[in-house]
């Protein structure tokens, strides 16, 4: 029975790698769409996303299946526990990236050059913070989950430089409202997957220690 978990356990590993590691390249593509505001890469993006979902659905059935028949108690407990709560950022994130897509895509044009340079940093921390979390989870890495939560406030600095970019291209009256709100859209889009690059990392430490959120940094 225990050869049976712990097979189990091996291919819940497997398939939240897989999962992962399609969010990754979800991420890392919008964000070059966000740039060169390609069609072909946001469609791939955006109907990729569809997938990630199907993924989702098998992780947590399988989950909820060694949750059930198996009723692992302890570290297989949080083990289990964790996937079955990391798999919904993971799709979340998967989510974000498509409507990074659609907003960079849908606007009237290339976003402000001064924002997009927050955008462009907020892009390439955000998916950092994404590569950093998948890492801690492959390699069940304490330290590395804890650097992953401490740079969210990176993101969110980032954030507020975005937000007051747009005040001050508003103030000046330059920029279209179209292109100014897109800007914004896509930073809050980005500043969200941090958030959950930070939950994903905050399982981790979790599913190792027992302890969550604030308690992973002390």
């Amino acid at each position: 029975m225990r050869d049976v978990f712990q097979q189990q356990l091996a291919l819940l590993d497997a398939q939240l790698l897989v999962m992962a590691s399609s969010m990754q390249d979800a991420v890392s593509d919008a964000i070059k769409v966000m740039e060169d505001r390609s069609d072909d890469l946001a469609k791939k993006v955006i109907d990729g996303d569809d997938d990630i979902d199907r993924q989702e659905r098998e992780i947590e059935s399988l989950c909820l299946k060694l949750l059930l028949t198996q009723q692992p108690v302890a570290g297989d407990l949080r083990r289990v526990s964790a996937g079955l709560k990391m798999v919904g950022d993971i799709e979340r994130i998967a989510d974000q990236a498509a409507d990074i897509c659609e907003t960079s895509i849908s606007a009237d044009e290339a976003f402000d050059a001064r924002l997009a340079v927050h955008l462009r940093r907020m892009g390439e921390c955000a998916c950092d913070m994404v590569h950093d979390a998948v890492e801690a989870f492959v390699e069940q890495d304490l330290e590395k989950a804890r650097a992953v939560v401490g740079r969210d406030d990176e993101v969110d600095a980032l954030f507020d430089a975005v937000k007051t970019g747009v005040i001050t291209t508003i103030q000046e009256g330059s920029g279209s409202a179209n292109g100014l709100i897109g800007a914004l859209m896509v930073a809050k889009y980005l500043e969200r997957i941090g958030d959950h690059a930070q939950n994903v990392a905050e399982w981790v430490g979790y599913s190792l220690t027992g302890y969550y959120k604030g308690d992973l940094i002390g």
